[in-house]
């Protein structure tokens, strides 16, 4: 959520960075400038209400003591709890109004980004040198089903299409990825955090996705508590997010750094295009998140660090990726700015992200109402919150197996991951 201060002192600049994101929110600002003003005075009149209200009040026992009549004074008071009620009412209606434009307006992007689409994402730095076979190298489907890693067939008989099933060793292979995620960010001082997988709805609200993208998450209904919805988490950062959610943090526990091990489920429309086939895109993935809450001014310090942790997961596995700075319309609608990380995965000629780091600044914070206490005044300030996939496996897998085969269909395993797995370097057939 944005600060009202700031739309009201510049609702020009307001819009113009909002369409640097692609979108014309000029309408909705100035409605919400609108409903500010009317809120205002509705809360003004309100407050004069009650205090003529109590102003008659305190005049009715000296009145009963005097002998006087006071039909006529009951009769305003009546007329005055009537206006209030009125009044009350109207500021309500107005309130939803207002909450759910300022609910709807996207993050402003920071000013160093480049305005519009994925066509002005920028790379900003290569890692490694892209693989050069001296053979015919496979997909990862083929070494996939060859190496009996994974079965697509029957994960699409159990979930439907965009599910697969890991087996034997491809299980321990993913499992192996995911223990050298988390065994990296508990070294480097991370808590470790395993959250719910269903949430409430206010937890898509704090992270900035409902009320606009609540149609894009799986529900569940609770069978025994008629109403009662759930919404699948569709990646750590909503559950994070609302971890302090409507509390006050000091500011000497600031920072704040976690991270999540979590399944992802993720609702995917239309088809896949023919090089998204295997594990590429998918309902369900495994993801470990990584998560901060900062002060403003520990902020860009925080997103560093986020940026360069991905980097070196990545690296650490022996790829070749490249770090991409997002042009403002390609971040998300909460985040200011995001970074990704995009490994190359052979077959597909190109690049695909596994990993994205953004800072929110306080936009979710606002939405949550989470604070810290100054130290030096005592007033509350909105915290800073930031994430980055620290990694998902859906597209680390694929590019592991591709990147790392060899002329027999066998598959070299990276260093890093074969502590996990009984010592092995090679799997075969």
């Amino acid at each position: 959520m944005l600060d009202i201060k700031l739309i009201k002192e510049n609702p020009e600049e307001i819009k113009a960075r909002l369409r640097a994101k692609e979108v014309n929110m000029d309408a909705e600002i100035d409605r919400i400038l609108e409903l500010d003003l009317l809120r205002r005075e509705n809360i003004k009149k309100t407050e004069t209400l009650k205090a003529e209200q109590n102003k008659v009040t305190k005049s009715i026992p000296a009145m009963k003591k005097a002998g006087q009549d006071t039909t006529e004074i009951f009769a305003q008071m009546k007329a005055l709890s009537e206006e209030i009620k009125a009044n009350d009412a109207k500021l309500k209606e107005i309130e939803e109004e207002y909450r759910s434009y300022m609910l709807a307006l996207p993050n402003l992007p920071d000013t160093d980004l480049l305005p519009g689409g994925k066509e002005n994402n920028q790379p900003l730095r290569y890692f490694g040198e892209p693989h050069q076979f001296d053979f015919e190298p496979k997909n990862h489907v083929d070494l996939c089903n060859d190496l009996n890693l994974i079965d697509y067939e029957r994960g699409t008989k159990l979930g439907g299409n965009g599910f697969w099933i890991y087996k034997g060793m491809g299980a321990r292979l993913e499992w192996a990825l995911l223990n050298y995620f988390i065994d990296t960010h508990i070294a480097d001082g991370y808590e470790f955090i395993l959250p719910p997988h269903m949430l409430e709805y206010q937890c898509g609200v704090t992270a900035g996705q409902f009320p606009k993208f609540a149609d894009e998450v799986y529900k569940i209904a609770n069978p025994t508590a008629e109403g009662r919805i759930h919404y699948m988490l569709p990646t750590a950062e909503a559950a994070l997010a609302s971890y302090f959610r409507d509390e006050i943090l000091k500011e000497s526990d600031l920072p704040q750094k976690m991270f999540a091990y979590t399944p992802c489920f993720r609702r995917e429309a239309g088809s896949y295009r023919s090089d998204e086939r295997g594990m590429v895109r998918g309902h369900q993935f495994n993801k470990v998140e990584m998560f901060q809450f900062t002060t403003p001014e520990g902020s860009d310090e925080a997103f560093k660090e986020l940026v360069v942790k991905a980097e070196k997961l990545v690296s650490g596995l022996g790829f070749h990726f490249r770090t991409v700075k997002l042009a403002a319309g390609d971040c998300s609608a909460s985040m200011a700015r995001t970074y990704d990380i995009e490994i190359q995965i052979p077959s597909m000629n190109g690049y695909k992200e596994v990993s994205s780091v953004s800072n929110a600044r306080d936009y979710q914070a606002r939405r949550g109402n989470i604070r810290f206490k100054r130290e030096a005044t005592g007033k509350p300030e909105f915290v800073h919150t930031l994430n980055g996939s620290g990694l998902a496996t859906s597209r680390i897998l694929p590019a592991l197996v591709e990147q790392n085969q060899l002329p027999d269909g066998s598959v070299k395993v990276p260093e890093v991951l074969q502590k996990y797995l009984g010592g092995l370097e090679v799997i075969s057939k």
